[in-house]
């Protein structure tokens, strides 16, 4: 489980994020939704302690993210940011290899080389994992650097926004591996979302922010709701009964 005790962030006077106190389920997969500004990536980096909390505290499985030593968090959870600076003559299968850091100290074992293989092909990379960086779509490259997070093999895994750079079909590519990784390796999995459909769809729960709070925390069902869903986007929504489940219309 993931909790966050009166979580704040302050960058201004004028602007903070929280406080913030809620529970993420282990298991799963758990989407941050919102508008632009809200504070999802802001709580996403803070759970992933690569941004300082101002106030509060968060535990991830029970252990303090700012007090507990950081080789012992980098083997119980994994983050991907936003922004991923690559090195462009680094291979798939060398940047994956980054991933098993925490376990390895750079000194990688035949079982650190399956895990990577593992994860290479889990994100369907194994024609690719010979390619440099820069030879691969942006789309390939954010399956790589996912790739990278699921070797770590930690329970828990934080992804900022993984869809950027992919089209439609990527993707739904995309949320259908994360889906198995949650259901077949039993990862939790947290995930900041713009597509609010693509969170109902493939999420187990929806965590709704708004102006730096969150304002509603609940399963796809309970947040797919016209009234919730124009409150959250300030915008007038519908939710209709597509093929597969709910759809928000915007209007």
């Amino acid at each position: 489980m993931i909790t966050l005790n009166e979580v704040q962030k302050d960058y201004s006077d004028s602007v903070q994020i929280g406080p913030v106190t809620t529970e993420i389920e282990s298991g799963g997969i758990t989407a941050l939704v919102g508008p632009n500004g809200a504070g999802k990536s802001t709580i996403l980096t803070m759970m992933g302690r690569l941004l300082d909390l101002d106030h509060g505290t968060i535990e991830v499985a029970g252990h303090d993210v700012v007090k507990t030593p950081s080789r012992t968090i980098a083997k119980i959870l994994s983050v991907l940011r936003q922004e991923n600076h690559f090195v462009t003559r680094l291979t798939v299968r060398q940047l994956v290899g980054f991933g098993r850091f925490p376990h390895s100290g750079g000194r990688l074992t035949l079982g650190d080389e399956k895990y990577i293989s593992e994860a290479i092909d889990f994100l369907d990379l194994t024609d690719l994992e010979h390619r440099y960086l820069d030879q691969l779509s942006g789309g390939q490259r954010q399956r790589a650097y996912v790739a990278m997070v699921l070797a770590q093999q930690t329970d828990y895994v934080l992804l900022d926004e993984p869809l950027n750079n992919l089209d439609m079909q990527h993707a739904v590519q995309m949320m259908k591996q994360l889906r198995r990784a949650a259901d077949d390796l039993g990862r939790t999995i947290v995930i900041v979302l713009h597509d609010i459909n693509f969170a109902a769809h493939y999420s187990d729960r929806i965590m709704a922010m708004k102006n730096g709070q969150v304002i509603k925390h609940g399963t796809p069902e309970e947040i797919m709701q016209n009234q919730v869903l124009s409150e959250i986007f300030n915008t007038d929504i519908t939710v209709i009964e597509g093929p597969s489940g709910p759809l928000a219309v915007y209007y």
